[in-house]
C-alpha cells in the first residue's frame, strides 16, 4: 500500500509519502526471503500467506517539479512522539521553500533516519513510523540493519571554515520584520498552533513553549523574533532585502550600509560552501536557460507622470511594484505573443492568464512571487496581495502555485541605482524585463528647447523561438505608453 502525507499549504506537487513494509511468506520465485514482522493483519493473496507488518517508512517527498533532494529544517516531533491524524511531523526545505508536512496516520515516530542539517534525495527513507508503541524497538533494529539510501552530508558540508567560532548569521528562513514594540505574551492557546518552521526549530533550541507565545506575524503566525523575545534572546540582524520596483530609484531606497560597518558586524567568509537547497535551483535554472536562444531590447521610459501617481496613492498602501506588474499586464493584454511559452521547441503556448512573477531578493537565494492577472485586479488589493506574498517569501511559506506559475517576469535594481542590466529569462516564460532607476535626465524637445525629466530604462531579454524583434518593439511601446500616461492603473 502507498500512502500520501498532504502538505498544509494545499500543494498540488507529490509529498511524503508512507509506505507500509509487507512481508511475503511462501512468496513466488525472485521475492526475498522472509524477515521479522511486526504482529499484523494475517492474510492470503492469490495462495500466498502475507503478514501486514504496521511499520511504514517515512520518505522524502518532492515539494516542487524540479526538486531531486530536500534537507530537513527540523523534526517538530521527537522520537518516541505519539502522533495524531494531521500533525505536523518535520520541515522540509525545497530548492523553493521550507514546508510543514503533516501525517496522515495514527502511530509513533519510531526512528529518525535522516537528522537536522542533512539532506536526502526524493524518494529516500528519513524515518521510521510504527503504529503501536510495542513496534518501537523492532523498528529501531530494522532501521540499523538497513543502509539508508540518503545522501550523507558532503565533506564541503563538514568542514569547519576558520576562524574557529564564526560570528552567527542567520538562516535564509529568517527573513522576517521584527515589531518595533514588543509583544505581550498571552495566556496558552488550546488547538493548532500555527509558527514559522524556523520559529518551532528556536522554540524546540531555547524549550520555549510556542502555546504561551504571541505571534506577530500574518494571522497571528509566530516568528522567530516572537521565540527568540520569549526566551530573553536578542535576536540577530537581518540583512534580506526584498527587490521591490521602484521608479522613483534610489531616492525611496534606505541607505545601504558602509563596507566598514559590514566588516564590523562579520567577518569576510572565505573557503568553500556547499549550496542551499535554493542555490541548488537557481543554479539549475540558470544552466537549463542557456540552451534557449534569446535576444535584448531596450526601451527608455519617462516616468513624471508615475511619479506623480505613486506619491499620490502611496499613503494608502499602493506599491510600485504593483503599479509596474499592472502595467505590464495592460501591454500583455494586446501582445500576447510576449505573454506565451515554450517549452519543447516544436510548438509554443498562448497562457489564458496574465500572471506577472516578480523577482525577490532572498539571504542565500531568489524566489519569484506571482501576482495573478493583475489586468483584472484593481491596484489597492493587488498591492495588498503583493505585500502578503513578500511576507510568505521572506518566511520560505510561498506554495507552489505562488511561484511557479508566472508567464512574464519583473525584475529590478533600480532602488540600488542601477540604471540598467539584463535578465537571465528564466526556464518555462517567454520574457523577463528588467528595470533600472529612474533619474533626472535632460531631454531635447523637438523645438531645440531642453528640459529634464525623469526617465527610466528597461530591457526584456526575450526567447527569440517565439518572440521577435517587432513583437518586443511594439511591446515596449505599449508599456511606455501606459507608464507616461497612468490613468489605466488606477482603474
Amino acid at each position: 500500500m502507498a500512502s500520501a502525507l498532504h502538505l498544509p499549504l494545499g500543494a498540488a506537487a507529490s509529498v511524503f509519502s508512507w509506505r507500509d513494509s509487507s512481508t511475503f511468506l511462501g512468496g513466488v520465485g525472485g521475492l526475498a526471503m522472509p524477515v521479522a514482522a511486526a504482529p499484523g493483519l494475517l492474510c492470503r493473496r492469490n495462495g500466498n500467506l502475507v503478514v501486514e507488518s504496521k511499520i511504514r517508512e517515512i520518505f522524502m517527498p518532492a515539494l516542487s517539479s524540479t526538486m531531486t533532494e530536500g534537507k530537513i529544517v527540523s523534526w517538530v516531533k521527537n522520537e518516541g512522539d505519539k502522533l495524531s491524524k494531521g500533525e505536523s511531523v518535520v520541515v522540509v526545505e525545497s530548492d523553493k521553500a521550507d514546508m510543514d508536512v503533516e501525517t496522515f496516520y495514527d502511530g509513533f515516530l519510531a526512528k529518525i533516519v535522516i537528522t537536522e542539517g542533512e539532506t536526502a534525495p526524493v524518494g529516500a527513507a528519513i524515518g521510521l513510523l510504527a503504529e503501536t508503541e510495542e513496534e518501537i524497538a523492532e523498528a529501531k533494529a530494522k532501521a540499523q540493519a538497513t543502509t539508508p539510501v540518503a545522501a550523507q552530508p558532503s565533506p564541503v558540508e563538514e568542514k569547519v571554515l576558520s576562524p574557529p567560532t564564526p560570528v552567527a548569521t542567520p538562516a535564509p528562513v529568517v527573513a522576517v520584520q521584527v515589531p518595533t514594540e514588543p509583544v505581550a505574551p498571552t495566556a496558552p492557546r488550546s488547538g493548532r498552533i500555527i509558527a514559522t518552521p524556523y520559529a518551532k526549530k528556536l522554540a524546540k533550541q531555547y524549550s520555549v513553549d510556542l502555546a504561551s507565545v504571541a505571534g506577530s506575524g500574518p494571522g497571528g503566525r509566530v516568528t522567530p523574533a516572537d521565540v527568540e523575545a520569549a526566551a530573553g534572546k536578542t535576536p540577530a540582524p537581518i540583512a534580506s532585502p526584498v527587490v521591490q520596483a521602484s521608479a522613483a530609484g534610489a531616492a525611496a531606497a534606505a541607505p545601504a550600509p558602509t563596507a566598514a560597518s559590514a566588516q564590523e558586524s562579520s567577518p569576510a567568509p572565505f573557503g568553500s560552501v556547499a549550496f542551499t537547497s535554493m542555490q541548488v535551483g537557481v543554479a539549475r535554472n540558470m544552466v537549463e536557460s542557456l540552451s534557449v536562444p534569446v535576444f535584448r531590447v531596450g526601451y527608455t521610459v519617462t516616468t513624471d507622470a508615475l511619479d506623480a501617481l505613486y506619491k499620490k496613492i502611496k499613503s494608502k498602501g499602493v506599491t510600485m511594484t504593483a503599479l509596474l506588474a499592472k502595467a505590464c499586464a495592460l501591454a500583455l493584454e494586446k501582445h500576447p505573443v510576449v505573454n506565451a511559452s515554450c517549452k519543447d521547441g516544436k510548438s509554443f503556448t498562448y497562457n489564458e492568464d496574465i500572471n506577472i512573477a516578480v523577482a525577490v531578493a532572498m539571504d542565500g537565494g531568489l524566489l519569484t512571487p506571482v501576482l495573478k492577472n493583475p489586468n483584472k485586479v484593481e491596484i489597492y488589493s493587488l498591492s495588498r496581495s503583493w505585500k502578503d506574498l513578500v511576507d510568505k517569501a521572506r518566511a520560505k511559506q510561498l506554495s507552489p502555485a505562488e511561484y511557479s506559475s508566472g508567464t512574464f517576469v519583473l525584475s529590478n535594481l533600480g532602488m540600488f541605482n542601477v540604471d540598467r542590466f539584463d535578465a537571465i529569462l528564466p526556464p518555462g516564460v517567454g520574457a523577463i524585463m528588467a528595470v533600472g532607476a529612474s533619474t533626472p535626465t535632460v531631454v531635447a524637445t523637438g523645438d531645440g528647447l531642453f528640459s529634464v525629466k525623469n526617465r527610466m530604462t528597461v530591457n526584456v531579454t526575450a526567447d527569440h523561438r517565439i518572440i521577435y524583434g517587432g513583437d518586443l518593439a511594439v511591446f515596449l511601446q505599449t508599456f511606455a505608453a501606459i507608464i507616461e500616461d497612468p490613468k489605466d492603473l488606477t482603474l
